[in-house]
């Protein structure tokens, strides 16, 4: 999936729109399948009561998700559409800029097998954070950088390894971290053909990728599993 497109176009899908500007929407929403596709959990609420959410962007949802489905301890996954304007957007009206969307991947996990803190170690290290409103060669405000957080909890760590990892990306030749770290607003589920899209289509490509540079341990109080 790119976002590429001519240049005429590329400035617009840069810059965020106002909430004035944006595409007006609809009021129904999706229909996605209410089962996983890789671990046949359920994809839509009610989950089980000892699962928590975490909500990321990382640039294309297809890569990002299957990062996070294959991490122990998650229960669930679903890409859609968060921290908007567009209520129910299309993903052709989010490829457009018009919507203010981040393309996301939210995570259903049980804190009794992995932690928030090992989620944001997976998110940091599968992308570049330093890029903007872009990915690869994939370019738009959607595939900005993001991390949305449900509480406080949530956010205090996500400030503080963004603080470390950026120190120590800054230390290996990489630009400041542009990630922007903000609570939910919303989110909308993306069409159907995108959940699990990497697992429908073995062969299907996603230029989602990391920098190399490890996420240290021991970030602010908060343990990191591994470091190169």
């Amino acid at each position: 999936m790119d976002g590429r497109l001519p240049d005429d176009h590329t400035a617009s899908k840069m810059v965020m729109p106002e909430p004035e500007e944006t595409i007006t929407g609809r009021s129904t929403g999706m229909v996605v399948s209410p089962t996983h596709a890789v671990n046949k959990n359920p994809t839509e609420p009610p989950f089980p009561m000892d699962m928590r959410l975490a909500m990321f962007g990382m640039g294309c949802f297809w890569g990002a998700e299957r990062k996070f489905w294959t991490h122990a301890g998650v229960y669930s996954t679903q890409v859609g559409y968060a921290n908007g304007y567009t209520p129910n957007p299309t993903y052709e009206e989010v490829c457009t800029g018009g919507t203010g969307h981040s393309e996301v991947v939210r995570v259903v996990y049980n804190p009794n097998q992995t932690s928030y803190t090992d989620l944001l170690q997976v998110f940091w290290e599968g992308h570049d954070p330093t890029q903007g409103m872009r990915q690869g060669r994939s370019l738009g405000t959607q595939y900005r950088s993001g991390v949305y957080y449900y509480d406080n909890e949530q956010k205090q760590e996500a400030i503080a390894t963004k603080e470390a990892y950026g120190n120590k990306l800054e230390k290996n030749g990489y630009g400041k971290i542009t990630t922007e770290i903000r609570p939910v607003s919303n989110f909308y589920y993306a069409e159907d053909y995108h959940q699990q899209y990497l697992h429908k289509n073995p062969n299907g490509f996603c230029g989602v990728g990391g920098t190399g540079v490890s996420c240290p341990r021991g970030i602010g109080g908060y343990q990191m599993k591994t470091e190169l």
